[in-house]
Parts: structure tokens; C-alpha cells; sequence
């Protein structure tokens, strides 16, 4: 199997298979359970609320506590039709997009995806409740930066008034407003607005299984990564190695890297909640697997052949055929697992196989796994 060649990243996935709502509650999801040590492979099928027999008072769980912004905006095209934007992330002041346009407000310059894309060009506008977005310029990968409002705090507004959930396209059964799946699409310890989708594996916790592994003498630490185009972006070339990853913020606290430097002290595992946590944390590592406060952008790409520093123990959920989430998947599998990188692909495929016909639910609102030794 040539593992660079995107084809080998293909598997079959039924539409039935994909999660159209989430459970409820959130942690009676299911959970794969896969012990993927040197000594052999073993898979056991659990609820999410188990998720603390799994975890020891020495780990560390960390979560991603970034919020979802209502990033999805609906209006009008210059000359009429529908059109739709997806806000990504603002347009930092110094950057040269920003300074070529000195007519923009810092905060208030985004960039976004749009739709039509053929149909929107630089200097058209949409037409959203009551504010005309303008699109001031077109970047290399199709990406617009546009013009939403005058400031970070004006912006916030005009979204709470008029924007709507980022929701996946492929759930097709809510329309993304503040109907049943708003406040579903957000985990509960979200605290920092920033993202235009969820890091889906914190959407199992509640607030009293999170209460009960605290309870168990687990420490949990919080960082921080928006998600956007970097993580749900599909890879579009043949050969994988040539997929450049959009930038995302990261942040790593200091209290973070502490917790970090205690749990290697006492021997315990840095149980990574979610493909954002593991990038984040593998982001701000350094050759000897510490952690470093700090942050900013990463255009992290982890896939077979990455040397994983800093996470033990991966809890994430079910992800795309060609995605560059099973990519990382994948290495992390190879890495525990000691096999081979084309090994530890087919491993995952089985593994995938196997929830499958368990009736495993995929994707954003499905089920989860946890990979561990």
C-alpha cells in the first residue's frame, strides 16, 4: 500500500453511517476502545460514560476550550441570488492584506469561504440583514477576506443578531439557527470565541462525567485552538506530502505546560481530547516532549511518519475518507503500536470496519474512540 498516494486513504462509508443529530445526553454515545500496544491489538465496545475506567488519578485529560461562533452568514449577491459566507478567523492589523486595504478595521476584516464562489468577486458585496459585507480581496487558495463590521465588538454583535451555526454539510436535518443542534454543536467547557466548527471529540463530555473523572483524582487542562479551515479543509492532492494545512490559532498556557511537566513527572499519560489537543500540544513541543507556553499560528500536518513528543492516549471520534484527521489518526496508531506506517493504516481501517458493523455512528454528532496502550 503506497500511503502517500490519497487513494490508500479511501474507505467505504455508507450514508446511513453518518450521525444526522447527536445523542442525548451527550455521553451516551458509544466508544471504541482500542488498546493498539506493542503486545497486539484489542478492541472493546463501550459507552462514552465509561470513558473514566480508562483514565488514572496520574493522566492528564486535556480538553479544547474553544467556542463556536455563529460563523455562517446568509444574504444576497451583488445582482441578486443566494449566497452564503463562512467566517474563518480575523485578519490580523500588520498583515499585508490589511495594510493594502487601509479602509478596513482591524477585527472587522475576516476571511471566509463563500458560495458561489464563481460568482463573488473582489469588490462584490452580500447583502446580510441589514449590513453589506464587501469582498476586498481573493487569496491564492480561493479563500476571501472580507469586510464584516468596524470592530471585534461590533462584529460579535452583528453575528449574535444574524449569524448561525457552522454546521458540517453533510448533517442535513437542522438549518444551522438557534434551534435544537446550537447549543448541541458546542461542548459544554466552551469558553473562547473563535471557531467555525466544533472539536467534536469534547462533544461527549457532560458536566458530571467531567465532575466524575475529577472526581477519580484525574487533572484536566485546557488549552485552546480555533478550529477552521486547517482541520476541515479536504486534502486535494495526489501525493498527501504535498497538502499544505491552513493556519489555525493555538494558545498553551502556562498553567497547561505545567500540568504537562507534572504528569511526565509523576508517570501518568497526556490523554489528548481531540485531533485540535493533539496539534496543539505536538505544536508547542520541543525535542524533549516538554511542553512550551505560548501562542499563535500552526500549520501543523501530522501524518505516518510524524514523531509524536507529548500525547499518550488520543479520545477522538470517527473522520473522513482522504481526511487529513485520519492521517493523524493513523500516526498516532503507528506510533503506540510500533507497527509500520502502511500497517498501522490498515489497522485503523479495520478498526473503522469493525465500528462500522457495530452500527457506530460517524463524523461530527457520531461516536467516539479512544486509542491507548
Amino acid at each position: 500500500m503506497n500511503i502517500t498516494d490519497i487513494n490508500a486513504w479511501d474507505y467505504p462509508l455508507p450514508d446511513s453511517a453518518i450521525a444526522q443529530s447527536p445523542a442525548v445526553p451527550r455521553d451516551s454515545s458509544r466508544l471504541l476502545v482500542w488498546h493498539a500496544g506493542k503486545d497486539g491489538e484489542r478492541i472493546e465496545h463501550r459507552r462514552f460514560s465509561d470513558v473514566a475506567d480508562y483514565l488514572t488519578p496520574r493522566d492528564l485529560l486535556v480538553l479544547n476550550d474553544t467556542r463556536v461562533i455563529p460563523a455562517r452568514l446568509v444574504g444576497t449577491r451583488t445582482g441578486g441570488g443566494r449566497a452564503e459566507l463562512l467566517l474563518l478567523s480575523p485578519v490580523q492589523a500588520g498583515e499585508d492584506v490589511f495594510c493594502a486595504h487601509a479602509h478596513a478595521h482591524a477585527h472587522g476584516t475576516w476571511r471566509a469561504l463563500v458560495r458561489p464562489g464563481r460568482r463573488l468577486r473582489d469588490g462584490d458585496s452580500v447583502l446580510v440583514g441589514d449590513r453589506e459585507i464587501k469582498i476586498i480581496a481573493t487569496e491564492s487558495d480561493g479563500v476571501r477576506v472580507v469586510e464584516v463590521g468596524a470592530s471585534k465588538e461590533d462584529v460579535t454583535a452583528f453575528l449574535d443578531r444574524y449569524g448561525r451555526t457552522p454546521l458540517p454539510p453533510y448533517i442535513k436535518e437542522d438549518a444551522g439557527t438557534r434551534g435544537s443542534f446550537h447549543a448541541a454543536y458546542q461542548t459544554v467547557f466552551a469558553e473562547r470565541d473563535g471557531s467555525a466548527a466544533a472539536p467534536t471529540a469534547g462533544l461527549h463530555f457532560t458536566l458530571p462525567l467531567l465532575a466524575a473523572i475529577e472526581a477519580k483524582g484525574v487533572v484536566n487542562a485546557r488549552v485552546t485552538l480555533h478550529v477552521g479551515l486547517g482541520t476541515f479543509r479536504p486534502v486535494k492532492v495526489k501525493d498527501i506530502r504535498e497538502h499544505v494545512v491552513h493556519s489555525e490559532y493555538c494558545e498553551v498556557s502556562a498553567d497547561a505546560a505545567e500540568a504537562v511537566r507534572r504528569c511526565r513527572e509523576r508517570g501518568g499519560r497526556v490523554v489528548a481530547v481531540g485531533t485540535t489537543v493533539a496539534r496543539t500540544l505536538e505544536s508547542h513541543a520541543d525535542s524533549e516532549g516538554l511542553v512550551r507556553t505560548g501562542a499563535g499560528e500552526t500549520s501543523l500536518f501530522i501524518r505516518p511518519g510524524f514523531r509524536w513528543r507529548v500525547v499518550d492516549a488520543l479520545i477522538t471520534n470517527f473522520h473522513l475518507p482522504k481526511s487529513s484527521l485520519l492521517m493523524l489518526v493513523a500516526s498516532f496508531v503507528g506510533q503506540i503500536s510500533g507497527m509500520e506506517d502502511s500497517h498501522a493504516l490498515a489497522a485503523l481501517k479495520d478498526a473503522y470496519a469493525a465500528a462500522l458493523a457495530e452500527g457506530y455512528r460517524f463524523f461530527s454528532f457520531g461516536d467516539a474512540m479512544m486509542i491507548k496502550k
